[in-house]
């Protein structure tokens, strides 16, 4: 790296390869979000700053985060921040890393808004809120309802209060640890999204090392069946959701028929399954009764 080139291009191609040879996934993206955090723009604009020269300072930060990437940090975790759902969000160690498939999530449940945005009366959860980006998104893109975030873990709220008060201050977001039945009343809610874990908990030790050492693992393992927290969701939702309320679980691509027939077990109805960018069963839908 000291004797490499001194343009946005170069340094990228070299970083790269570096990172390449060691076997990390994903290399360029990586650097490429690396040097679009250190020229302060976004990773589509790398393409038109290549031919641009780096400082010497610029370059030694460069070295430093591609240290910890060999080493198997997010480049998230690098950076400290990740694009979702077209807002910045902080992330750090305290709760997994926004995803683009979680995006999928945010989207159906905007596009169900008018069956469950019903005024005053409306109240939206999202249970194991991590950083906060799903019900962010939701308070940022529909109005009126109010919105409750909860998570079993005090770092990961603390992380989505951050974003919250960052991304949108004056909207009503409420954040809450500890047990469901503490703070709410049974059907009060018209809308429940949730990304949980829902990696059996063999498969967690063998994830890539970027996420098996970095991520939480209560945010990644879903205990030995990888339904067992989803399954607690789902029973949890059948008190808590008012007669015609809706649920909407991100879920594994070996779940499709698992999760729906837990959802059909508890009372819900009109179970549907959507697929991701990859044609993988993703997200599921369904109606209490």
């Amino acid at each position: 790296m000291a004797d490499a080139p001194k343009t946005v291009g170069e340094i990228i191609d070299v970083s790269a390869s570096f990172l390449e040879n060691r076997s990390i996934p994903e290399a360029r993206p990586s650097c490429e979000l690396l040097m679009s955090r250190l020229l302060g723009c976004g990773r589509m604009d790398i393409l038109t700053k290549k031919d641009a020269s780096v400082s010497d300072k610029q370059i030694e930060a460069m070295r430093r985060g591609l240290k910890r990437l060999s080493q198997g940090e997010p480049v998230q975790y690098i950076i400290g921040s990740v694009d979702f759902m077209g807002l910045h969000f902080k992330t750090d160690k305290r709760a997994l890393i926004p995803r683009p498939e979680t995006e999928l999530l945010v989207e159906e449940a905007i596009r169900l808004k008018g069956a469950w945005n019903c005024g005053d009366n409306c109240i939206a959860l999202d249970i194991g809120t991590g950083s906060g980006c799903i019900i962010i998104s939701l308070a940022v893109s529909v109005q009126g309802p109010v919105y409750i975030g909860t998570d079993i873990s005090d770092d990961a709220v603390s992380l989505a209060k951050e974003n919250a008060a960052a991304i949108e201050p004056n909207s009503p977001i409420h954040f809450h640890t500890g047990m469901l039945e503490d703070f709410l009343e049974p059907q009060t809610i018209s809308l429940i999204v949730s990304n949980p874990p829902y990696i059996k908990s063999s498969i967690c030790d063998e994830l890539p090392i970027h996420i098996r050492e970095h991520e939480p693992r209560q945010a990644l393992d879903g205990g030995p069946k990888g339904t067992e927290i989803l399954e607690e969701i789902i029973q949890d939702a059948s008190m808590l959701l008012r007669p015609g309320g809706h649920i909407l679980l991100e879920i594994g691509n070996d779940q499709g028929e698992t999760v729906p027939e837990i959802l059909s077990g508890f009372g819900f109805e009109n179970v549907a399954v959507k697929k991701d960018y990859a044609g993988h069963d993703r997200i599921v839908h369904a109606i209490i009764g």
